[in-house]
């Protein structure tokens, strides 16, 4: 069976992750056009940039959680060969939409906190037109949230799922067993 420390040590961080990242799209920065004591021109006044503090936060507990899952099963690709089995198949598929899953979190999570922390210097002078105050997108941080919640779930799931297969590890040549031929007994 899967070792119930680390699934219970990565649920800790996935759900650290993921309220940092609901934390991020609540706080996001807003801006106001605001004039200058002369009225010569108006630029962007930004609040708080904490969500960007957040954002790199949720960033950087996804990566420990995956880092920890991937160092414990061996990214998959080490150790030694497994049986063919129903679980090795679920740990191959489960393996993939768990790095997909990541990828996508992880990208949500740095374009959220970069475009979060660009805060426009632009200002206009004598021109009716306002200037354009950008800001982080409402649902960015959202949806590294939801890919948080997946990847959470779709790791656990990976990792019980290799370690099912592992248990039942694959023994060439009949599993210890003296073989007079290279390709012999095969349990």
């Amino acid at each position: 069976m899967a070792s119930k420390l680390l699934l219970i040590a990565v649920f800790v961080l996935d759900l650290i992750a993921f309220g940092l990242a609901v934390a991020a799209e609540q706080r996001r920065s807003t801006a106001k056009i605001v004039q200058d004591s002369e009225v010569n021109y108006n630029y962007c006044v930004y609040d708080s940039d904490i969500s960007t503090g957040y954002g790199v936060g949720a960033f950087l507990f996804l990566v420990a959680s995956q880092a920890l899952i991937m160092v414990a099963s061996r990214c998959f690709c080490c150790g030694k060969a497994m049986n063919p089995s129903g679980s090795r198949a679920w740990a191959v598929i489960l393996f993939i939409v768990c790095w997909l899953f990541f990828l996508i979190a992880e990208i949500c999570l740095l374009a959220g906190s970069v475009r979060n922390a660009y805060h426009t210097k632009y200002r206009t002078i004598f021109s009716e037109q306002p200037p354009s105050c950008e800001t982080v997108r409402k649902g960015v941080f959202g949806a590294a949230a939801a890919f948080i919640f997946l990847t959470a779930i779709v790791n656990k799931f990976y990792f019980i799922s290799y370690s099912n297969a592992r248990e039942n590890s694959f023994q060439p040549y009949g599993g210890g067993r003296e073989a007079g031929v290279g390709m012999g007994g095969y349990k």
